[in-house]
């Protein structure tokens, strides 16, 4: 577990990351009539959030490359 922590720490703090400012959307501009499918419930916006954290923490990781000789 310790391994896979250290192997996958910057998708880690990205999805967390991106799971907190989900939640503070919601809470701070949300959507006040309901109608919208992202923001209307914290659990949508936080996941929402979180997955694009995760996808965004991608663009920092560095690429390791293989040399075939």
């Amino acid at each position: 577990m310790k391994k896979f922590i250290q192997n996958h720490k910057l998708a880690l703090i990205g999805t967390f990351l991106g799971g907190i400012v989900g939640y503070l959307y919601w809470q701070q501009i949300g959507c006040s009539t309901g109608t919208c499918p992202l923001t209307s419930k914290p659990l949508n916006s936080t996941l929402y959030f979180a997955f694009l954290g995760y996808i965004f923490s991608g663009f920092f990781s560095a690429k390791k490359s293989v040399n075939s000789k």
